[in-house]
């Protein structure tokens, strides 16, 4: 896209000029006019005044103005035009403009929030107080190259940055070329999580199948030796096996369930499914472990359907996880209560609550906040006990998230647990 030049004077029609050198020229002639008739100037000699006034006022002079031109691209750097500032302004990231001595030339409003003291016209090494940073910006400026750096900032909170410096030609006011450094941040905090979860995954999943392995492969080792000929060996070590063999199915399995719902994440299930029969199939499955812990369930459900949209598949998942840990880690309160009410949640917004609420132990408060991490357990011990995998909870929590849903815990110590899985409302329109 050429941009025209503003057009000299000499290229001014005749007319233009003396317009603008009207008043000039009037004058000028009273001026001579009242000197001619004081008798001061002979008419001739004022004539000839007049014409070398109105010459100067009509020529085209054209060295001031070419040297006005040039003063004002002086002052005008390339850099510097709004352009330049509008598109660094809109980069998404943290992005910032250098010359090659490092003093600001543009800075977005990312970048003035990751750092409050940077200063257009300033040195950028006063305000980037990392050494990381600074060790990149000078080798950057000295070898005009890209250098690439990554540092922790603890302001206001941990965050893992990565600072990327690219030297950007650049037009100078006089024709030539020139690099400024054109430095971009990029918040790493959500990947080195995300790494950090997945090696604590394998981390937890691999120790938490190693032990049944350990085990089954040492009492078949044992069956194949000591014991090999003692009924009574045999028997205890295959009730143990079998144990072992069915924490594990239940852990892979609960492992492939967190999975398929984690894929589904963000696909919100629109079937629309009554809970009142999913709570009972899972309370009547449930039975003779309610009958061997000797724990009364109470079910409190209305008569008429609750319908929601959702996964029948998920939320029998769900509804398992909660009672069965309520009957396991509940028992010494010998009842659970399964109840089904509707409310208004905290934004105003209609919700169905499922409670199951049991009268054990309960669970200390420093506890709550983590239960529905991967692997977490209050009591390890007690909870291999009762043949838990660690993951209920987390399921739980990604299966109502799925269903745009929340879950609510609360629980006093010596006076039991209460788990509430909260369901958006369905919206029924109003008959015409």
């Amino acid at each position: 896209m050429a941009i025209d030049a503003p057009s000299s004077p000499s290229a001014q029609p005749w007319s233009d000029r003396l317009r603008h050198s009207t008043i000039i020229l009037i004058a000028a002639a009273l001026a001579l006019s009242v000197i001619v008739s004081l008798g001061e100037l002979s008419a001739l000699h004022a004539a000839i005044v007049f014409l070398c006034i109105a010459a100067a006022a009509l020529i085209p002079w054209r060295l001031h103005d070419t040297a006005a031109s040039r003063d004002d691209v002086r002052r005008i750097n390339p850099v510097e035009s709004a352009a330049v500032a509008a598109v660094v302004a809109g980069m998404p990231d943290p992005a910032v403009l250098l010359d090659r001595a490092g003093r600001v030339i543009h800075l977005n409003a990312a970048a003035a929030q990751l750092a409050p003291a940077l200063r257009r016209n300033e040195l950028a090494q006063f305000a980037l107080r990392s050494p990381e940073i600074i060790t990149a910006l000078r080798e950057a400026i000295a070898t005009t190259e890209p250098r690439r750096a990554t540092y922790l900032d603890h302001v206001p909170v941990d965050r893992w940055m990565e600072l990327m410096i690219t030297p950007v030609p650049v037009p100078t006011s006089f024709g030539g070329a020139d690099k400024c450094m054109l430095m971009t941040f990029h918040d790493q905090t959500p990947l080195r999580r995300v790494e950090e979860m997945r090696a604590d995954f394998v981390a937890n999943a691999s120790h938490e199948l190693r032990t049944p392995l350990a085990a089954l492969s040492g009492f078949i080792d044992t069956l194949q030796g000591q014991a090999k000929d003692d009924p009574k060996a045999r028997e205890r070590f295959l009730g143990i096996m079998h144990n072992q063999a069915t924490r594990m199915a239940r852990l892979i399995d609960d492992l492939l369930s967190l999975s398929r719902v984690e894929l589904s994440a963000h696909v919100r299930p629109d079937t629309l499914v009554d809970l009142l029969p999913i709570i009972r199939q899972v309370a009547d499955g449930l039975e003779p472990l309610a009958r061997e812990r000797q724990v009364e369930v109470e079910i409190h459900l209305p008569d008429s359907p609750v319908m929601i949209a959702g996964d029948r598949e998920e939320l029998l998942r769900l509804f398992e996880n909660l009672i069965e840990n309520a009957l396991k880690y509940g028992a010494s309160g010998g009842r659970v209560i399964v109840s089904l009410t509707s409310g208004a949640a905290a934004d105003g917004t209609q919700e169905i609550r499922i409670m199951v609420r049991d009268f054990g132990p309960g669970i200390a408060p420093e506890h709550l906040p983590r239960l529905t991490e991967r692997f977490y357990r209050v009591d390890v011990g007690d909870s291999r006990s009762q043949g838990g995998t660690g993951l209920g909870l987390s399921l739980v929590k990604h299966i109502l998230n799925r269903h745009r849903g929340r879950l609510l815990i609360e629980s006093v110590p010596k006076q039991g647990a209460t788990f509430t899985a909260c369901f958006p409302q369905i919206r029924t329109s109003a008959p015409a």
